[in-house]
């Protein structure tokens, strides 16, 4: 920052003066060190004591050197710290008010309701897509600490002003992600009366919690003590399902992903079947699954049809799913 660089040079002037005055003074009147670094530091801050022991001319001239030196040097320092406690301030003035604009023109997005890693990691996710979202966090401090990175609100996600700061009224979906049980229930319970359309994914650190968050409203409930349970006990019994998984959900290794395609009613898709619809070949992506109302057709055969509405789960390159979403979107 060159704020920051500017002081260092400042300061790095003024120890060169006061070590140049101490050994003028050394040298010039015979002082000991100690007096006559004495001198400088009186002289540079301009307490007016008397002098240490009487100046010759030679002496009195060095010295109004040192004068004109350390005092321009402190006026320089005084200049450039208040410069910047005044950009700082000004940052941080303008800063917020555009997150404040940012976070008011928000629409069909998503918000996360806690900075601790379950939230973090959610926020990485989201911001890969990328997706609209904002974090609400209670602490100031680690609010402050991401505020450059994503959209940041400080405040208490159990109150209704807050949510409704987060434009909850227009979001998709909200993560209850505080580390405490209690909160995140407050939070589900707060957030499906303002938004009864909202979806909700609620974070349960107690097995009894879950029966509770969904009683609240929240529509899915996820354990990540539970989750790692089952993750490391899978990792001894089917690494190599765990190494696929891996590959495809967090990107370790093959650019590879599983994604979902919404099949809309005049799709070119729809109606057809998997063979005749040509995905695999012109897409180069794998349906793995089909998703629709009555439930999910894993492994589909190539005589499935695929009706208006289904959910196609499907895994491939980025850039090829994102070919495949463009296709099912396009009008037959």
């Amino acid at each position: 920052m060159r704020i920051l660089r500017n002081l260092r040079m400042i300061g790095i002037a003024l120890a060169c003066v006061v070590a140049g005055g101490t050994a003028g003074f050394h040298f010039i009147e015979g002082w000991p060190w100690f007096d006559g670094f004495y001198m400088v530091v009186t002289t540079l801050t301009t307490i007016g004591y008397q002098e240490v022991h009487p100046l010759s001319h030679a002496g009195r001239v060095f010295n109004v050197l040192v004068i004109v030196a350390g005092v321009s040097l402190a006026l320089v320092a005084v200049g450039a710290i208040t410069q910047a406690l005044l950009e700082f301030e000004l940052q941080s003035f303008f800063g917020r008010r555009k997150m404040e604009r940012d976070i008011s023109r928000l629409s069909d997005h998503y918000i996360i309701c806690g900075a601790g890693r379950v939230g973090r990691s959610a926020a990485r996710e989201l911001a890969r897509r990328p997706v609209p979202f904002v974090i609400i966090e209670q602490n100031e401090a680690k609010a402050v600490r991401y505020r450059g990175e994503w959209l940041m609100m400080i405040g208490d996600a159990t109150q209704d002003q807050t949510l409704r700061d987060a434009r909850v009224e227009r979001a998709l979906g909200l993560v209850a992600a505080t580390t405490t049980d209690a909160t995140n229930l407050y939070i589900v319970l707060t957030a499906r009366g303002l938004n009864p359309n909202l979806k909700i994914i609620a974070r349960a650190s107690e097995e009894d919690a879950e029966k509770h968050l969904r009683t609240a409203g929240a529509d899915s409930v996820v354990s990540p003590y539970l989750f790692a349970g089952q993750r490391i006990a899978q990792s001894f019994l089917r690494p190599n399902v765990v190494s696929f998984l891996d590959t495809a959900t967090t990107h370790l290794g093959m650019d590879l992903e599983i994604d979902e395609i919404v099949v809309p009613r005049d799709s070119p898709f729809a109606g057809k079947t998997i063979e005749s619809s040509r995905i695999r070949q012109d897409s180069g992506v794998i349906i793995l699954a089909i998703r629709r109302e009555r439930g999910m057709r894993f492994n589909p055969s190539s005589d499935d049809r695929i009706e208006p509405g289904d959910c196609l789960i499907a895994m491939g390159e980025p850039s090829q799913l994102t070919h495949l979403e463009q296709m099912a979107a396009t009008r037959a």
